[in-house]
């Protein structure tokens, strides 16, 4: 397979609106988090206690999904450089890098997403 300038450039596009999504994500949660916080240093409610801890936990897998993002945009421009500097054999180890990190970031999403619904499903039950 010969791997061209405008393969590795077709991740931007996917990259840039996956980082705008999982900020958007990490913009609520923090939000909700000094919501919380705010609300237990009023009441001192081991349940808000509790739920800072899981959103917390939530925020920590969404820096790691960011951070694979950025690492995989990082190496699909390398791969454009060393495709342009004519290094075509490590430009395609790099670019299979930058998927292998793409993928991790997705797969971290689903995980985030998965607890995500598991903490609304246990608010819904409540509410029952």
């Amino acid at each position: 397979m010969e791997l061209t300038l405008s393969i590795p450039a077709l991740l931007f596009p996917a990259i840039s609106l996956t980082m705008l999504a999982y900020n958007a994500r990490y913009l609520a949660i923090a939000a909700l988090i000094r919501q919380l916080h705010q609300k237990y240093q009023e009441t001192a409610s081991e349940s808000v206690k509790l739920q800072v801890k899981k959103l917390s936990k939530r925020l920590t897998i969404i820096k790691n999904m960011q951070a694979t993002a950025i690492f995989s945009f990082l190496l699909a421009v390398i791969t454009m450089a060393l495709i342009y500097l004519e290094y075509a054999t490590m430009a395609k180890v790099v670019f299979g890098i930058s998927l292998l990190a793409l993928m991790i970031s997705l797969i971290l999403s689903l995980i985030e997403v998965q607890l995500s619904t598991r903490a609304l499903s246990i608010q819904l039950k409540d509410m029952e």
